[in-house]
Protein backbone atom coordinates (compact mmCIF):
# COMPACT_ATOMS: atom_id res chain seq x y z
CA UNK A 1 0.00 0.00 0.00
CA UNK A 2 1.59 3.46 -0.62
CA UNK A 3 0.40 6.24 1.17
CA UNK A 4 1.80 9.88 1.48
CA UNK A 5 1.60 11.23 4.49
CA UNK A 6 1.46 15.49 4.50
CA UNK A 7 3.26 17.77 7.31
CA UNK A 8 0.25 19.98 8.14
CA UNK A 9 2.59 22.98 8.66
CA UNK A 10 5.89 24.71 7.67
CA UNK A 11 7.60 24.84 11.42
CA UNK A 12 11.12 23.20 11.38
CA UNK A 13 10.38 22.24 14.90
CA UNK A 14 6.88 20.56 14.23
CA UNK A 15 6.36 17.56 16.33
CA UNK A 16 4.03 16.45 13.25
CA UNK A 17 6.72 15.84 11.35
CA UNK A 18 8.12 13.37 13.36
CA UNK A 19 4.91 11.56 14.39
CA UNK A 20 4.68 11.31 10.55
CA UNK A 21 8.36 10.33 10.20
CA UNK A 22 7.30 7.53 13.58
CA UNK A 23 4.13 6.06 11.39
CA UNK A 24 6.76 5.98 8.36
CA UNK A 25 9.11 3.69 10.23
CA UNK A 26 6.76 2.19 12.65
CA UNK A 27 4.62 0.79 9.61
CA UNK A 28 6.98 0.32 7.16
CA UNK A 29 6.40 -3.40 7.02
CA UNK A 30 2.66 -2.27 6.25
CA UNK A 31 2.62 0.11 4.00
CA UNK A 32 5.21 2.77 1.92
CA UNK A 33 4.70 5.79 3.34
CA UNK A 34 5.93 9.06 2.00
CA UNK A 35 6.24 12.29 3.74
CA UNK A 36 5.64 15.50 1.47
CA UNK A 37 6.23 18.86 3.25
CA UNK A 38 3.73 21.63 2.29
CA UNK A 39 6.73 24.35 2.79
CA UNK A 40 7.75 25.13 -0.93
CA UNK A 41 3.90 25.79 -1.96
CA UNK A 42 2.97 29.77 -2.44
CA UNK A 43 0.51 30.39 -0.64
CA UNK A 44 -3.07 29.99 -2.68
CA UNK A 45 -3.76 32.60 -5.19
CA UNK A 46 -6.04 32.08 -7.58
CA UNK A 47 -4.50 31.92 -10.73
CA UNK A 48 -6.07 33.66 -13.99
CA UNK A 49 -5.17 30.58 -16.30
CA UNK A 50 -6.62 27.98 -13.82
CA UNK A 51 -2.78 26.28 -13.75
CA UNK A 52 -1.75 25.46 -10.65
CA UNK A 53 2.06 26.22 -9.70
CA UNK A 54 4.38 23.81 -10.54
CA UNK A 55 4.77 23.07 -7.19
CA UNK A 56 1.57 22.55 -6.48
CA UNK A 57 1.08 20.50 -9.73
CA UNK A 58 4.21 17.52 -8.07
CA UNK A 59 2.67 17.65 -5.05
CA UNK A 60 -1.15 16.85 -6.61
CA UNK A 61 0.41 14.26 -8.52
CA UNK A 62 1.70 12.25 -5.45
CA UNK A 63 -1.46 12.34 -3.58
CA UNK A 64 -3.08 11.35 -7.15
CA UNK A 65 -0.88 8.11 -7.34
CA UNK A 66 -1.52 7.08 -3.69
CA UNK A 67 -3.39 4.94 -2.28
CA UNK A 68 -4.16 6.77 0.69
CA UNK A 69 -3.47 10.29 2.42
CA UNK A 70 -2.31 11.09 6.18
CA UNK A 71 -2.44 13.89 7.29
CA UNK A 72 -1.18 15.28 10.14
CA UNK A 73 -1.75 18.82 12.04
CA UNK A 74 -1.26 20.85 14.28
CA UNK A 75 -3.84 23.24 16.11
CA UNK A 76 -2.79 26.87 15.79
CA UNK A 77 -6.02 28.97 17.94
CA UNK A 78 -8.65 26.26 17.34
CA UNK A 79 -7.65 25.53 13.61
CA UNK A 80 -5.22 24.44 11.50
CA UNK A 81 -2.39 26.26 10.29
CA UNK A 82 -2.94 28.65 7.10
CA UNK A 83 -0.08 27.00 4.93
CA UNK A 84 -2.27 23.82 5.26
CA UNK A 85 -5.20 25.43 4.44
CA UNK A 86 -3.82 27.21 1.37
CA UNK A 87 -2.24 23.38 0.33
CA UNK A 88 -6.12 21.85 0.46
CA UNK A 89 -7.27 25.36 -1.56
CA UNK A 90 -4.64 24.46 -4.06
CA UNK A 91 -6.04 20.94 -4.58
CA UNK A 92 -9.64 22.12 -4.53
CA UNK A 93 -9.22 24.38 -6.73
CA UNK A 94 -7.05 22.64 -9.54
CA UNK A 95 -6.33 18.49 -9.38
CA UNK A 96 -9.10 17.88 -6.51
CA UNK A 97 -6.80 15.41 -5.94
CA UNK A 98 -8.37 14.33 -2.75
CA UNK A 99 -11.76 13.15 -3.71
CA UNK A 100 -12.25 9.58 -2.24
CA UNK A 101 -9.27 9.24 -1.30
CA UNK A 102 -9.05 7.35 1.69
CA UNK A 103 -7.48 9.78 4.59
CA UNK A 104 -6.54 9.44 8.32
CA UNK A 105 -5.80 13.10 10.05
CA UNK A 106 -3.62 12.42 13.11
CA UNK A 107 -1.75 15.75 14.93
CA UNK A 108 0.56 16.17 18.00
CA UNK A 109 0.70 19.12 19.75
CA UNK A 110 2.26 20.54 22.85
CA UNK A 111 -0.38 20.64 24.83
CA UNK A 112 -3.17 18.47 26.22
CA UNK A 113 -5.44 18.13 23.66
CA UNK A 114 -3.46 17.18 20.98
CA UNK A 115 -5.19 19.06 17.94
CA UNK A 116 -8.88 18.02 18.83
CA UNK A 117 -10.24 20.93 17.98
CA UNK A 118 -8.12 22.04 14.40
CA UNK A 119 -8.95 17.72 13.63
CA UNK A 120 -12.51 18.50 13.93
CA UNK A 121 -12.33 21.75 11.46
CA UNK A 122 -10.14 20.08 8.91
CA UNK A 123 -12.92 17.29 9.00
CA UNK A 124 -15.68 19.87 7.62
CA UNK A 125 -12.93 21.06 5.37
CA UNK A 126 -12.13 17.83 3.39
CA UNK A 127 -16.10 17.37 3.44
CA UNK A 128 -15.87 20.26 0.77
CA UNK A 129 -17.52 19.65 -2.16
CA UNK A 130 -13.98 19.90 -4.39
CA UNK A 131 -11.97 17.66 -1.37
CA UNK A 132 -14.65 15.56 -0.70
CA UNK A 133 -11.90 13.15 1.34
CA UNK A 134 -12.69 9.87 2.42
CA UNK A 135 -12.09 10.72 6.01
CA UNK A 136 -12.20 7.21 7.63
CA UNK A 137 -14.10 6.89 10.70
CA UNK A 138 -13.01 6.26 13.98
CA UNK A 139 -9.24 6.93 12.14
CA UNK A 140 -8.61 10.28 14.58
CA UNK A 141 -4.94 10.09 16.39
CA UNK A 142 -4.38 12.72 19.19
CA UNK A 143 -0.82 13.02 20.77
CA UNK A 144 -0.89 15.72 23.65
CA UNK A 145 2.41 16.94 25.29
CA UNK A 146 4.22 15.68 22.11
CA UNK A 147 7.85 17.14 22.57
CA UNK A 148 7.61 15.00 25.79
CA UNK A 149 7.21 11.71 24.27
CA UNK A 150 8.73 11.91 20.49
CA UNK A 151 12.25 11.63 20.32
CA UNK A 152 14.70 13.77 18.29
CA UNK A 153 15.01 10.48 16.33
CA UNK A 154 11.57 10.21 15.76
CA UNK A 155 10.71 7.46 17.95
CA UNK A 156 7.02 7.74 20.29
CA UNK A 157 8.51 6.90 23.87
CA UNK A 158 4.95 6.20 25.08
CA UNK A 159 3.63 2.28 24.74
CA UNK A 160 -0.13 3.47 25.33
CA UNK A 161 0.54 6.34 22.32
CA UNK A 162 2.00 3.27 19.94
CA UNK A 163 -0.76 0.79 20.89
CA UNK A 164 -3.15 3.72 19.55
CA UNK A 165 -1.23 4.75 16.53
CA UNK A 166 -1.14 0.67 15.42
CA UNK A 167 -4.59 0.62 16.34
CA UNK A 168 -5.97 3.43 14.44
CA UNK A 169 -3.64 3.11 11.36
CA UNK A 170 -4.82 -0.25 11.10
CA UNK A 171 -9.02 1.08 10.83
CA UNK A 172 -7.46 2.82 7.23
CA UNK A 173 -5.07 -0.23 5.80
Amino acid sequence: MKLVAIVGTNSNRSTNRKLLKFMQKHFSDKADIEVLEIKQLPAFNEPEDEQAPAEVQAFSEKILAADGVIISTPEYDHTIPAPLASALEWIAYTSRALINKPTMIVGASLGLLGTSRAQAHLRQILDAPELKARVMPGTEFFLGHSEQVLDDECHLNNPEKVAETRRTFFRVS
